[in-house]
């Protein structure tokens, strides 16, 4: 991930005028916490050419939260790619983080679909401009898939958008 592609997310995007995103009621950070695989998102430049993306969330001996997101460029045989960062809670409910990849820049990194078992996490940005479907396996039953595209629509995600990643 380049600099200048982190800091465009980490900035953010105050313009969007439609509906307050909504996040799921709570999140259990030792839940979330582990590998998640990237089943489809919204094609970014800090994510060019990425395939096999994953991103593995653990606690430094601090409490604090590691992020370790990785892929492989072009192909999933490709040279792997790796960005360290570290993640924090926001707000109560645990549910609003945020992430920083460099320097004291944070992004918003909002858990809006949540798997009853955390088998799937969907995160977004109240921008609407930033959207990710995360499951703890490299694939996802298709009717489970379908259901999280129809929640994201109602919450005014356009869906078409989103590519699904190859593993």
């Amino acid at each position: 991930m380049t600099t200048l592609a982190l800091l465009t997310l980490l900035v953010g995007c105050d313009d969007y005028e439609g509906p307050p995103l909504e996040t799921v009621e709570a999140v259990d950070l030792d839940l979330y916490l582990g590998t998640w695989y990237e089943i489809a998102s919204y094609p970014q430049s800090f994510q060019e050419g990425c395939t096999a993306t994953t991103a593995d969330y653990s606690l430094d001996d601090d409490g604090g939260v590691v992020v370790e997101n990785r892929c492989r460029i072009g192909s999933v045989d490709g040279d792997e790619d790796v960005a360290f960062g570290r993640a924090r809670v926001a707000d109560a409910t645990g549910a609003k983080l945020e992430v920083s990849f460099f320097g004291p820049f944070w992004a918003d990194y909002w858990v809006i679909d949540l798997g009853a078992d955390y088998e799937y996490a969907v995160v977004g940005h109240p921008s609407r401009e930033y959207l990710w479907v995360l499951s703890r396996s490299p694939t996802l039953d298709p009717a489970t898939y379908e259901g999280i595209l129809e929640r994201l629509e109602v919450q005014a995600y356009d869906t078409s958008m989103l590519v699904e990643t190859v593993h």
